[in-house]
């Protein structure tokens, strides 16, 4: 059997570590034009006390792929991606989930729960919940399902206090939420308020991908000054030696 270290490391390569720095979203790590955080940031409440993107999820490559597929596919294919980003995710929060932590004012996180699908009927059958509930043994002894869609009328990408309903109170506990992929934060930010509404302490979000369009100004440059293989041991809450340098269009 594949270990971890194996099946994550064939990812090694189509994976780029999103470091801090100029031109970068203090807040979620997209590429911005030189401000501070990014459109969607600065247009949606902060519920989120950190948020750590394992990689960059750029637009038609290798890893978006693989982020789409695992969730719509079925079968051995959709099962070997699960398994696959299921060691992504668990080689990271072995090394770095005590820098999430950090970044979110917890010593530890006593709960994990995953970001519920903004469509009701398509979370039910979410194999995220399989891969943070069963997989990844960092996890699973503290997954629980905390949150559900709720039937607020909400534009599926769009941040809204009323998405979520708590499934049970929380008293002051933190909770690591796992997303697979973050465009605009919106879900994850919905989630994280909605635990805090039910009385939850610090709460942060680990996303694998953070989607990136390499055809927007100077990204694709930007994109190429990281490092590849992708460094296993530096993440961008916890290392700024590799920070990016903000390339401006000629």
């Amino acid at each position: 059997m594949a270990t971890v270290r194996e099946l994550s490391g064939l990812w090694e390569n189509f994976m780029l570590g999103p470091r801090p720095g100029p031109g970068v979203c203090a807040r979620c790590f997209n590429l911005t034009d030189g401000y501070d955080l990014c459109y969607a940031c600065a247009h949606c409440d902060a519920a989120l006390d950190a948020v750590a993107p394992i990689s960059y999820s750029v637009a038609h490559e290798q890893l978006h792929h693989a982020l789409a597929s695992y969730k719509r596919l079925s079968g051995e294919i959709a099962r070997m991606l699960g398994v696959q980003l299921a060691a992504v995710l668990w080689r990271y929060l072995a090394l770095h989930e005590t820098c999430v932590a950090r970044a979110a004012g917890a010593a530890s996180f006593q709960l994990v729960a995953t970001v519920p699908s903004g469509q009701a009927d398509r979370e039910e059958r979410h194999p995220l919940r399989w891969i943070v509930g069963e997989l990844v043994e960092p996890t699973r002894q503290r997954y629980e399902r905390l949150l559900e869609r709720s039937s607020a009328l909400v534009e599926q990408r769009a941040f809204n206090l009323e998405k979520y309903s708590p499934l049970r109170p929380l008293n002051g506990e933190s909770v690591l939420l796992i997303d697979d992929t973050w465009t605009t934060g919106a879900n994850a930010q919905s989630a994280a308020a909605a635990l805090k509404r039910a009385g939850a302490g610090p709460v942060a979000a680990v996303v694998i991908g953070r989607y990136v369009n390499r055809e927007w100004h100077a990204n694709d440059r930007r994109l190429q000054t990281l490092a590849q293989p992708f460094d296993w041991t530096r993440c961008g809450l916890c290392d700024t030696s590799g920070v990016m340098t903000l390339v401006r269009p000629a």
